[in-house]
């Protein structure tokens, strides 16, 4: 056998060893698919909204990385393994998904991290937009941009959550990459740069060092940012990939980011709350009987402590009640349900004026 012909013949084995695989992956892919059908059969569920269970696609996410010894990482194997449950879960009809669109923007990238892509993914105009559409019953879910590691609170998508009954049951995390975008060649034709002011902040260092002459015009969203990129002479766009696909870019410098770990986080919010994942986070929305009183921090936080509950995140916002009154929204790990929160919010709601869950929800996994 000649040197050129053994490897051949060693290309050969292998290959057909990968479909072999194949054909094994298939098989048991169709029947995870057919489980899926008869999970529903037995539980009498007629619609898809009800098939979901966050906090069961978290536990097995979860489990997908504590299996993993390679070489694929652990995003990978979660993106193939969230794609299979999303696939499996819209056999009968997919999820029904609003977003702050339009198409191409950052949160329409969160939906699909989360939920994958056999969903039927609803751009709307506003955050107040997903908010009704959800209450409506006209989304099954809605997902809304809520902080960024860099910029902060989006007080909007918060004081939604005042009036709204909706309750939150999911995040994303999502890694933000900014990039500049337009039709021109080069950065020589550039007259304007438009983006959600939150973009531009994030790339605040780099603008004023490439750019520092040229006029910032806010959009209310990068994708509409990058749509007028296409529309006008001279304007050019930061925004995402998705952006730059969608409305056919050229991307003129990539990840223009003044932070390299720049990260967006993200809420799913939906109609009932869900049960324990095993690692979760729940939302509280806190209000002190006197909100001008000494301690007033200490007093409502201080359960919280005494019950070894860990407090993630506080964000205080005008109640809307009456001037210089305000409200809390708290972040603290454990879900609701568990013991230790459970005694120390019973006694967070005898010594307030107000005390509701917003949310009870699986951390973001990867």
């Amino acid at each position: 056998m000649s040197a050129k012909e053994q490897p051949d013949s060693q290309l050969d084995a292998l290959r057909e060893e990968i479909d072999s695989v194949d054909e094994q992956i298939q098989a048991l892919i169709s029947k995870r698919a057919r489980l899926a059908q008869e999970v529903g059969a037995a539980k009498g569920l007629t619609e898809t909204a009800e098939f979901y269970r966050p906090e069961r696609e978290a536990q097995v996410l979860r489990r997908v990385i504590e299996r993993n010894e390679g070489p694929l990482r652990d995003e990978e194997l979660a993106r193939v393994f969230r794609e299979l449950m999303s696939a499996c879960l819209a056999q009968e009809e997919p999820l029904k998904i609003g977003f702050l669109g339009p198409e191409g923007t950052f949160t329409q990238s969160a939906v699909l991290k989360h939920f994958g892509h056999s969903v039927r993914a609803l751009p709307l105009a506003t955050i107040e937009e997903v908010f009704h559409e959800v209450e409506s019953g006209a989304a099954d879910f809605g997902v809304v941009p809520i902080e960024n590691s860099t910029e902060g609170t989006v007080n909007h998508t918060l004081d939604m959550f005042l009036t709204s009954p909706l309750k939150i049951c999911g995040e994303v995390e999502l890694r933000i990459c900014q990039h500049l975008m337009g039709r021109m060649k080069d950065i020589g034709r550039i007259k304007r740069v438009s983006s959600h002011p939150q973009s531009l902040a994030q790339c605040r260092a780099w603008l004023g060092q490439y750019l520092p002459s040229i006029e910032q015009v806010p959009a209310s969203s990068n994708a509409e940012a990058a749509r007028r990129a296409r529309d006008e002479d001279g304007t050019a766009a930061i925004a995402g990939d998705a952006a730059a696909e969608v409305y056919g870019l050229n991307v003129l410098f990539g990840n223009i980011e003044d932070h390299a770990d720049n990260t967006t986080r993200f809420l799913v919010i939906g109609r009932k709350l869900f049960p324990p994942s095993g690692d979760d986070r729940s939302t509280l929305l806190v209000s002190a009987r006197d909100t001008q009183g000494p301690g007033v921090l200490h007093d409502l936080l201080d359960p919280l402590a005494r019950y070894g509950v860990a407090m993630t995140r506080i964000e205080s916002r005008p109640s809307r009640r009456k001037k210089w009154d305000y409200v809390f929204f708290i972040d603290i790990a454990g879900h609701v349900e568990d013991d230790n929160v459970r005694d120390a919010l019973a006694e967070i709601e005898r010594h307030s004026n107000l005390m509701r869950v917003v949310g009870a929800y699986p951390k973001a996994v990867v």
